[in-house]
């Protein structure tokens, strides 16, 4: 590799570590990049420069992120929560996995996983909160859950990963790394809360994973939370060990469906109905979808259109662009050679799928979605791999780790916790994102590369 090839490179490395230093969004790193790279060492003007823009994908986040603004706006949201919550019957146990199916079905219909955790995180929290179930398996259950739901067919992540692949002239089939991504983040809660109720047993915990508390229950005052971490005791210092039930929180309230809420409900089938049977661009019909809605409560609508997650339309359309600078100048291409020769693509594989877990732990999953799918192309075209497998690997390797409090979903969780001792719970959404990070990217390869390869 020449330097002209090296120092484009070097810099998306340097764009990284900016944007994980400072609060400044990668993709207008990516934009300046992409301009630098484009006019000084292509030679090419800006519309040769944003020839590469993802116009599709920019327009399918617009969409999708104002008609479920719109949809939070007027209480639809909160409304399937509570219907789920009550579906339950009061089984404690059962309502983690209500929160992941809650999550899983937002992102899966087209919601960003943070801003379905966004939605999700405060209801399953206060729920930890009254129940006192452990806040940990809670909130890794919700993000776990957004996560499942990422890459369905009319997702934005799930869109961004196939055409990533397909501009490469290769295929995937989209059920197939849905059901992949949605298989790995089943998996992985099953562990979560069989882990965590063994070592509840083995231990004093402030919070079970289940619901039975080993803390003193808080006062009327709300200030009953144990600090120190070990699990608080009673009177004489003998720990107060309670059985807890569900209680009657306002979530659990049955309420009066109103006529805009009905109408969104059925805007969402008929969303599903012309993008999933009949293969409309979901952009177009999620942005007209919410227009309908915006007509039942003018006052609302300026707030969803603030809520349309802005920053990641600046991320994905940045990195993309600059991405598609480093492959003009053939960087992609020589540095995926140079991956090769490292040894068998087995191996090459796994390599990527922590590089992109690893890093992913402490910086945009979709921005690496972005610069690390193109890298194992010229691996794939080989035909030594499955390319649904490889790419799926390395789409859940980069996701699954988001229960680090440095991401999105993470801090969102660790803001939304109630009646806990936060440096405490901080850092054990850090040592568990770290157990995540040095398990799931091998657990990815060896289910969707190795076993196929086997089987």
């Amino acid at each position: 590799m020449t330097s002209v090839e090296i120092l484009p490179l070097l810099a998306l490395v340097a764009m990284f570590a900016i944007a994980t230093i400072f609060p400044i969004n990668i993709g207008i790193l990516g934009f300046v990049g992409a301009f630098v790279v484009g006019a000084f060492v292509l030679g090419y003007d800006d519309k040769e420069i944003l020839a590469s823009f993802p116009g599709s994908i920019v327009l399918t986040i617009v969409g999708v992120t104002y008609f479920f603004g719109m949809a939070k706006q007027n209480g639809t949201i909160d409304l399937l929560v509570n219907a789920c919550i009550r579906a339950v019957h009061g089984r404690v146990a059962i309502v983690p996995w209500v929160f992941f199916g809650c999550a899983s079905v937002l992102t899966a219909l087209g919601t960003f996983s943070p801003a379905a955790v966004a939605l999700i995180a405060p209801a399953a929290l206060a729920f930890a909160a009254k129940t006192k179930m452990s806040p940990l398996v809670m909130g890794i259950m919700t993000i776990n859950g957004a996560h499942a739901g990422a890459f369905s067919p009319i997702s934005v992540s799930g869109v961004l990963v196939r055409d990533l692949v397909e501009s490469n002239g290769l295929t995937i089939a989209p059920w197939t790394l849905f059901l992949a991504s949605y298989g790995i983040n089943t998996l992985l809660s099953v562990i979560t809360i069989v882990v965590y109720s063994v070592l509840g047993r083995m231990r004093p915990l402030e919070y079970s994973a289940l619901g039975t508390s080993d803390r003193p229950s808080p006062d009327a005052s709300g200030a009953g939370a144990d600090n120190s971490g070990s699990g608080g005791t009673g009177a004489g210092g003998t720990k107060t060990l309670e059985r807890t039930t569900v209680p009657t929180l306002g979530v659990m309230e049955r309420v009066q469906v109103t006529m805009t809420q009905k109408l969104t409900l059925a805007l969402t089938a008929v969303v599903l109905v012309l993008v999933l049977v009949f293969h409309l661009p979901i952009s177009f019909v999620a942005i007209a979808a919410g227009c309908i809605l915006a007509f039942t409560d003018m006052s609302k609508q300026n707030d969803a259109i603030a809520g349309i997650s802005w920053s990641t339309v600046l991320l994905v359309a940045g990195m993309i662009t600059y991405i598609s600078m480093l492959e003009e100048l053939g960087t992609i291409d020589h540095l995926a050679e140079a991956a090769i020769t490292i040894g068998a693509p087995i191996i090459v594989a796994v390599l990527l799928c922590y590089v992109i877990g690893v890093t992913s732990a402490f910086a945009s999953s979709t921005a690496l979605l972005a610069a690390v799918i193109p890298l194992a192309m010229p691996l794939l075209e080989t035909g030594a791999l499955p390319v649904v497998g490889v790419v799926a690997a390395l789409a859940i390797s980069a996701t699954v780790v988001d229960v680090s409090p440095f991401s999105t979903n993470g801090a969102l969780v660790l803001a939304s916790a109630q009646n806990i001792e936060r440096r405490a719970f901080y850092r054990q959404l850090l040592i568990n994102a770290g157990i995540v990070v040095a398990i799931a990217p091998a657990l990815c390869w060896t289910l969707l590369v190795v076993v196929p390869e086997v089987f």
